[in-house]
Order: structure tokens, then C-alpha cells, then sequence
């Protein structure tokens, strides 16, 4: 049986113990246990959640885990200096390290972030970056395993982050299984991004929204910036300069994410041979999918509809390929 230590502290979010649930339906589904998990503290005792919640804990110890797991919050405080002591010592005694969500903070204040690329909650990751420059920090990732130090997203990244844990010590079958049980989606790859980028765009102008909107449904057309252009009433030149302004992307960059992203739900919902889905979605062909592809996930086609389908992936390779 596995030791799994989960260290909790005062404020933590309450979401994060949801990650525990893949853990104890691994265990259901193997009929034998094949984890067992420890709530810690740096005091040990009682710990009040950022809701209000209160969970019982053990003190922090020396005692090897195979996973030690660093709970998140809503907010990033700072971790006392006994913590950051145990947790530097960890990876000698442990076969991996794990954050959720700003548990990343934590793990770069003891320093086992550095060098490594790493991810946490979309809306910290320019802080993390700030404060720990040696930090390779990826703002768009759900998780990312870098050997054996593991980050992942916002507090529901967690569950994401221990499926692809389950995967890797039981195989993709317990995997599925657990993640029918939770009625979640099979463990999202590392790769996928966070959020879509371009439901952020809000053009200020009528002329921007619509050549926006020109490109969500025209997306097998040619967009070129002299089309959009001529939807939205400017010469090429002030096309390109507006958009820019007001959405901070390049007219080009914004279509060929719309392209990905309509792709990508093809493979979800679709059998669809990659050639056909690639000219659907506006794509020239495979390859330059392919491309628009790592860009946008960080990692192919490809290896997203193998992941949909079950099949076993080099977590390792697909969480931080460039």
C-alpha cells in the first residue's frame, strides 16, 4: 500500500480535498487498497479551511511517502519556516512531490521548483514567475510532471493531477474506471490548456466584433487580414492595428486558436478520420493542425484523441512538451 501525505494550513481550500476522492475510489475499484492517505499540518490538530471548515490532521514528519501532496488556497500566504524545512528534505524520502493549485508557491519556497518548468492557477501564474525567476512557469497548462516534481492548476486541476497519478501506478483501465465513478472527464491531458484564451476577447468596437464573429463561422474560408478587413469596413493597415489594440492577439494568431479549439471539439465528439477533421476546421492540412496544436495544448491530435479513447500516454512527454 502507497502513503499519500496531504499537507493542509490554516485557510486552505476546502476544493483541494477533493482530490482525495480519486484516492479512495483507486482503492474501491482495486478491492484492494492500494493507497492510503494522511492529512498533515504543520501543528498538527484542527485546520480551519478558507470556508470555515475544520479537518483533523497530524503533525508534520520526517516519515518517508511514496506522494506528498501541498493543499492550495485561495489566496498565497506564507508557508511557516518548519514547513519549507520538511518539504526541501522531501524528495530524498519521497517518490513524488505534488501542488495543487498556489501549493506551487509553497514548493518553489523550498526550492524544488527551480529549474523546473511548472504551472499553478491561471490568475497566479505572473506572480509565481515574479517572485521565483528560476521557476519555468507555464501559464496554460492543467498540469504539468516534471520528473518527479508535479504542479497543477486551480483546486478542480487536482483531480486531473491524481487521475494521471492513478494512471501511472495502476494503468488507464482503474483510471477510467474511477473517473466514470466521479463522473468526470478521463483525465484531461497536462497539455490542455486552462481556459480558452479567447473568450477573454472583448473588442470595444462594432467593426472588431464583427470581423470576430465573421471568423467563428467562416472558419473554413480563407480569413486572410484583407477579408477581415473588408468586413470590418478598414483598410488592412487599420485592421491590423485595431485588432491588435483591442484584443492583444494578431488577427492570425486568433484565428488559427479558433481553428484549434473547433478542432479539438471535433476529436471530442467526432470519429472522424485527423485529415478530415483538419480541412473542417480550416486547416490547410494535418500538419499544420498538428502545429496550431502544440502551440495551443502542447501536444497533438493525436495523443488527445488517444487520451479520449483510454489508451495509455507518456504523461511525462505530453504534460511539458513545448
Amino acid at each position: 500500500m502507497q502513503r499519500i501525505g496531504f499537507v493542509v494550513y490554516p485557510g486552505f481550500h476546502l476544493l483541494s480535498l477533493a482530490a482525495l476522492s480519486v484516492f479512495e475510489y483507486a482503492n474501491l475499484a482495486t478491492g484492494d487498497p492500494a493507497y492510503e492517505v494522511e492529512l498533515l499540518s504543520v501543528a498538527g490538530g484542527a485546520v480551519r479551511s478558507s470556508i470555515g471548515v475544520t479537518v483533523a490532521t497530524t503533525k508534520v514528519h520526517s516519515s518517508p511517502y511514496d506522494t506528498l501532496i501541498m493543499a492550495g488556497g485561495t489566496a498565497v500566504v506564507s508557508s511557516p519556516p518548519e514547513l519549507i524545512e520538511e518539504l526541501r528534505t522531501a524528495p530524498d524520502r519521497c517518490r513524488r512531490v505534488m501542488s495543487i493549485c498556489t501549493g506551487a508557491f509553497v514548493l518553489a519556497e523550498a526550492g524544488l521548483l527551480d529549474g523546473r518548468r511548472a504551472t499553478t492557477h491561471w490568475f497566479y501564474t505572473r506572480e509565481l514567475a515574479a517572485r521565483f525567476p528560476d521557476v519555468k512557469v507555464d501559464e496554460d497548462r492543467i498540469f504539468i510532471a516534471d520528473g518527479a516534481i508535479w504542479t497543477s492548476a486551480g483546486a478542480c486541476a487536482g483531480i486531473d493531477l491524481v487521475l494521471a497519478l492513478i494512471e501511472q501506478d495502476l494503468g488507464a483501465t482503474i483510471a477510467r474506471t474511477v473517473a466514470r465513478k466521479l463522473v468526470v472527464y478521463h483525465r484531461r491531458g497536462g497539455g490542455q490548456s486552462q481556459f480558452s484564451e479567447l473568450l477573454d476577447l472583448a473588442p470595444k468596437t462594432d467593426r472588431i466584433q464583427r470581423a470576430l464573429t465573421h471568423m467563428r463561422r467562416n472558419l473554413q474560408m480563407e480569413l486572410s487580414v484583407a477579408q477581415l478587413a473588408k468586413v470590418a469596413n478598414l483598410s488592412p493597415r487599420q485592421f491590423s492595428r485595431a485588432f491588435q489594440a483591442e484584443t492583444g492577439q494578431s488577427p492570425a494568431k486568433v484565428v488559427e486558436r479558433l481553428r484549434a479549439e473547433a478542432a479539438r471539439l471535433m476529436i471530442e465528439q467526432s470519429r472522424h478520420p485527423i485529415d478530415v477533421i483538419a480541412r473542417q476546421a480550416g486547416f490547410a492540412d494535418r500538419d499544420r493542425m498538428r502545429r496550431a496544436f502544440l502551440r495551443a495544448f502542447g501536444q497533438p491530435p493525436q495523443a488527445i484523441r488517444r487520451s479520449l479513447r483510454g489508451e495509455p500516454i507518456d504523461i511525462a512527454v505530453s504534460a511539458i512538451e513545448p
